[in-house]
């Protein structure tokens, strides 16, 4: 029979291999057990698994009568071990009842302590102990975290008579209550409880019990538990264990204390002890901000300049004793550890011990120092890092010690900080850019046709969308740092003016936005660039070395690519052409093309078009400096590059001698009601073949060119776009392979060239087996793919997709992380079909998903070739890939 609760300490047997299984007793009650196994001083207790919690949580929150009767038992070992019964009323035994998932959720799920406390076992403790102000503090304790955690009752409730009780005394401090204080205080407390529920408190010890631990699992779906889950990729199924464990009470006078610590410096990574303790306290007083902790060490002490003595100092036996803990700890778990502890009357007791929270830059240090000090090797270096920490660093970040003047919070929708003056739309971003201003476009939601004041931007502000809306998506692939839905900013264009909250801005002011916080503020705060030597240089040469796929990057301008390949990419592997044509200087010669009445008119727009898509591509092609490069040909819904305003067709009547009201009626034909289904990609070279000669022209005189001048071998990837049908791509790799041969009999030279498709269109994966006779690679477009498939609007779909993911519909958020089940059948599908008829074809992946960890995973089990990020998310991605080679 497989057991649902496991014994820990006291003398505890172990050998169930299920009990130091984090997915069954949990982080928490694994390293219970861990540490008492190996000979620590670990209260006695037991842990009740999670797959009760998921039990409890299916079967409509009961409990089993099997499991209480484990518990029982469970609860037996502890009085024996500790020599004390539950509820006796002479010398009680008191338990924590603490929640435990496999990962570390902190601040997530509540905590009891001093459970088994009532009105006649107060009195015995007090008589054990020899101590009632001991006894009563514990009690007031136990019934305001009882009643916050269990009953559901307002814990400010009891803050403000603790509040009231000290001020009328004349007390600072909670520790100048006496017994007959809290004896009062804990009269008070009942009445509250009484008065809030209609009943009185429960004085059964084991209804108090049975209420903790239903607590602890249904706090496994509160609300904040699953926004947590939510923002860390944590799956719902996984729930909570709860660990009854034994009291030990740091709260017993001077010689007893409490504290957190770390055996590295979480924030720096440092190779020195770090933490806080209280004397005379319990573990809540720690991390609740009631009293202020001190320092664990006399060094971190006197750089602080603080006062009170550090445990090094005052208690110098158990902190030596504690330092062993803390080297012994590392050693056996090879990583830095967050310990919880507590003495009593000078005894240690070791309450916690689990891997602890870092940043980004901390877990670099520590990573490369472990692997120097022999700890660990280099595929445990990798793998302990997380890819999305290196964020953090890659970026500018805010000043932590910069003042800040926040005016609102949005969504963290592309990580970054930058200040800037407030611009209302993209012509004044570009305009006020140029004249070498910094600037930060505030919009209601951004469009394509904001893509050149998104670029001339140092930042995006908008007061809707999601984490996946266009600003946030386009955004991320530039680099900038975007806050997006922040709802409280109203703007008013007419007045160029705007309103946050209950501040009055207007375009011109200076304001700073924090795309990693979702903060916005006012006047500019000081940034700090990033750093990518050192420790991250380290830990990127190991990750290339014991990685499989490539690593591309999705770029279409110069500056892009050159910061891609800082970040280590190794070619491109989308690059967006119509991103090229959306500025000022262009914008007014491809709507001509686009709105004349003939070829022949075409022809003449798209001869003012060539020579500045060839000098793009010099840019490229010299940049890359041989590195390949994928080059998707022409794929914007038409609508994005419509004039819209007034003043928009007169001056493209100026320009190409057509009257206003001819180009609003060509306008008007050519409208569509679902463009993003319509007139693009493929279907637009099928009409207009003459723009997709214009452009592979262009490719292959640059492609010329930059290998005549360099000596370099220059090999160009065109990928046609939105192909669905094999006939599609025959006709148009046709059409590419004609215009090569007349520019390399005019060039007088030859290039190896490629010529493939973006798959992302479900007939296209389904059609792969057909479309590979005329395709030497495949490019998986996972966002329209995304789209497509589930036949949902990415920059519609965060008006619902939060809902659906907290309601476990979808583990997350399909266009962030790959829908692996549904999409990922697709790309395994079309991969394979593709694969038995051209077993050389090369395969990648350029969506979105190409720069998130759990979608390169899946990538490398398909066997795919290469992934393609953004810049900023190039080293995301070759961590990643490294990870995943390693664990397949």
């Amino acid at each position: 029979m497989v057991k649902s609760v496991y014994t820990f300490g006291g003398g505890a047997k172990h050998d169930d291999p299920r009990s130091r299984d984090k997915t069954i007793t949990g982080g928490k009650g694994a390293n219970l057990a861990e540490m008492a196994e190996i000979g620590l001083p670990v209260p006695p207790g037991f842990t009740i698994t999670t797959e009760e919690c998921v039990r409890y949580l299916k079967d409509g929150a009961d409990f089993s009568d099997a499991l209480r009767a484990e518990a029982a038992q469970a609860l037996a070992h502890i009085e024996q071990a500790v020599g004390k019964n539950f509820g006796d009323p002479s010398d009680p035994l008191l338990v924590s009842v603490r929640s435990g998932a496999r990962v570390s959720m902190p601040g997530m799920m509540d905590t009891v302590l001093n459970l088994g406390l009532n009105d006649d076992t107060v009195t015995g403790l007090a008589a054990a102990s020899g101590d009632d102000r001991f006894a009563w503090d514990s009690y007031r304790r136990f019934l305001q975290m009882y009643s916050d955690v269990v009953l559901g009752l307002d814990h400010g409730l009891f803050e403000e008579a603790l509040d009231v009780a000290k001020e009328d005394r004349g007390y600072y401090n909670d520790t100048e209550m006496t017994a007959a204080d809290w004896q009062q205080l804990v009269a008070e407390y009942k009445t509250i409880i009484a008065d809030g529920l209609g009943k009185p408190f429960p004085q059964d010890v084991h209804e108090q019990l049975w209420g903790a631990i239903r607590a602890v699992f249904d706090s496994w779906d509160s609300d904040r538990a699953r926004v947590y889950r939510r923002l860390n990729d944590i799956p719902g199924d996984w729930g909570t264990a709860v660990n009854v464990q034994a009291m030990v009470f740091g709260n017993m006078g001077d010689t007893s204390a409490t504290g957190v610590a770390f055996t590295r410096d979480p924030a720096t990574g440092e190779r020195a002890y770090y933490g806080e303790w209280l004397v005379n306290a319990q573990g809540e007083d720690v991390v609740a901000g009631i009293r202020t902790p001190q320092y664990l060490t006399k060094a971190a002490r006197e750089a602080a300049g603080a006062k009170p003595a550090s445990m090094e100092e005052a208690m110098p036996e158990a902190y030596g004793e504690l330092a062993r803990v803390f080297e012994l700890l590392e050693k056996h778990y090879a990583d830095m550890q967050d310990i919880e502890f507590t003495v009593q009357q000078n005894k240690l007791w070791m309450l916690q011990t689990r891997s602890g929270k870092r940043t980004a830059k901390a877990a670099l240090k520590m990573a490369v120092e472990m692997v120097g000090e022999g700890l660990i090797d280099e595929k445990t270096a990798i793998l302990r890092v997380d890819p999305m920490a290196l964020d953090q660093l890659l970026h500018p970040t805010l000043d932590p010690d910069a003042p800040r003047d926040v005016l609102t919070k949005g969504l963290p929708a592309s990580p970054g900080a930058a200040s800037g003056k407030i611009v209302l739309d993209a012509d004044t971003a570009e305009l006020w850019s140029g004249r070498g201003e910094k600037v930060i476009l505030v919009r209601v939601e951004t469009s394509p046709e904001d893509i050149h004041g998104m670029h001339a931007a140092q930042g995006v502000l908008t007061a809707r969308g999601g984490m996946t809306s266009h600003a946030a998506v386009v955004a991320r692939g530039m680099g900038r740092p975007c806050v997006s839905g922040a709802s409280s900013v109203a703007i008013n264009l007419s007045e160029r003016s705007l309103q946050i909250g209950s501040r009055a801005l207007k375009e011109g002011d200076l304001i700073t936005i924090d795309g990693a916080t979702g903060e916005v503020m006012a006047g500019q705060v000081p940034t700090i660039e990033p750093e990518l030597a050192g420790d991250f240089g380290i830990l990127m040469e190991w990750a290339d070395k014991h990685r499989r796929m490539r690593v591309r990057t999705n770029a279409e301008t110069p500056a892009d690519c050159r910061m891609a390949r800082q970040f280590g990419a190794e070619g491109i592997g989308l690059c967006r052409t119509e991103h090229m044509f959306f500025d000022a200087s262009r914008i007014s010669a491809v709507r001509e093309m686009i709105l004349a009445d003939d070829e022949a008119g075409r022809r003449k727009a798209l001869e003012k078009l060539l020579p500045e898509q060839r000098a793009d591509f010099i840019e490229i092609f010299t940049t890359m400096a041989g590195l390949p490069c994928t080059i998707r040909l022409l794929d914007p819904p038409l609508h994005e590059f419509l004039p819209h305003s007034d003043a928009e067709f007169a001056d493209l009547a100026d320009v190409t001698g057509y009257n206003v009201d001819h180009l609003k009626r060509r306008a008007n034909e050519l409208h569509e009601f679902n463009p993003m289904l319509g007139h693009r990609g493929c279907r637009l070279g099928i009409t207009f073949p003459e723009i997709y000669e214009m452009q592979a022209r262009a490719i292959f005189e640059a492609a010329c060119e930059v290998a005549a001048s360099s000596g370099e071998a220059v090999v160009p990837e065109i990928m046609i776009p939105l192909v669905g049908t094999r006939r599609e791509l025959q006709i148009l790799r046709a059409l590419v392979e004609e215009t090569a041969s007349k520019v390399f009999a005019e060039k007088d030279n030859t290039l190896d060239y490629l010529v493939g498709t973006m798959i992302e269109l479900p007939r296209a994966a389904l059609m792969a087996g057909e479309i590979a006779e005329e395709a030497t690679f495949f490019s998986f477009g996972t966002n329209d793919l995304t789209q497509t498939t589930l036949g949902v609007s990415r920059d519609d779909s965060a008006r619902f997709l939060s809902v659906y993911v907290d309601k476990g519909i979808f583990p997350r958020d399909p266009f962030v992380s790959l829908d692996i089940e549904g999409v990922g059948q697709l790309v395994t599908l079309a991969a394979e079909r593709g694969r038995s008829t051209r077993p050389d074809i090369k395969l990648g992946i350029c969506g979105e998903h190409g720069g998130d960890p759990a979608s390169i995973q899946f990538c490398e089990e398909t066997g795919l070739d290469y992934v393609s990020a953004s810049p900023y998310r190039v080293p995301i991605a070759r961590l990643a890939a490294a990870q995943a080679a390693l664990r397949n």
